[in-house]
């Protein structure tokens, strides 16, 4: 399985995978459809490795999550209901298995977070030391905050998804999930504020 998550491909690769929706792609999955699983992986990887690398902080054991991720998802593929995007599917099992490791692992708590920071080949190397910069910081105030809060933040604003669909993710109530989102916004903005980093200059 393929493990370069620098660039994400969302549209596929496999013939015309790229006019199949995710839906459509695990039931061809459940069929034992190769191409299919291709496509879907090429999809969603990038963001199911990015969603694990920030709760775990370790790239070795990141791919390796990912990779248990897609192959869960190829043998339970018959098993998925469609009651929730594929996208958030894919979360919710990168969650668990993220959580299992952070729980076995004591040189991984869940009280710190490592993000890369993406740097834009236009940028100047003033501009991307000043992007590196901030990148620090954010990560730094983002590692204070507790876990759920911290996992509300990067499923909302990193991994842009809705709030009905981190409920079903997390298995927790949409006020819940609304409650800890308004917590954790107002704790980053005063870490934010604190460490003299523009709100406006960050995603979040």
């Amino acid at each position: 399985m393929a493990t370069n998550h620098t660039q994400s491909n969302t549209s596929g690769t496999c013939g015309g995978a790229q006019r199949i929706s995710d839906r459509m792609l695990v039931q061809s999955i459940a069929d034992g459809d190769k191409d299919a699983f291709k496509a879907l992986y090429l999809r969603n990887h990038v963001r199911v490795y990015r969603f694990v690398m920030r709760l775990v902080r370790n790239e070795s054991t990141a791919e390796e999550i990912v990779n248990e991720v897609f192959l869960q998802a190829w043998r339970k593929a018959d098993r998925f209901e469609g009651k929730s995007q594929v996208a958030t599917w894919l979360l919710s099992i990168a969650r668990f298995k993220a959580m299992t490791v952070l729980r076995q692992r004591s040189d991984m708590p869940l009280d710190q977070e490592v993000a890369s920071a993406i740097e834009d080949p236009a940028d100047t190397p003033a501009t991307m030391v000043a992007k590196k910069e901030r990148n620090e910081i954010v990560q730094s105030c983002m590692a204070k905050l507790a876990p759920h809060h911290r996992e509300v933040i990067n499923l909302i604003y990193y991994q842009d998804n809705k709030i009905e669909e981190v409920a079903r993710a997390i298995g927790a109530p949409i006020n819940t999930i609304k409650t800890r989102m308004h917590h954790a916004r107002n704790h980053m903005a005063k870490l934010l504020a604190n460490a003299g980093v523009d709100r406006a200059w960050v995603a979040i």
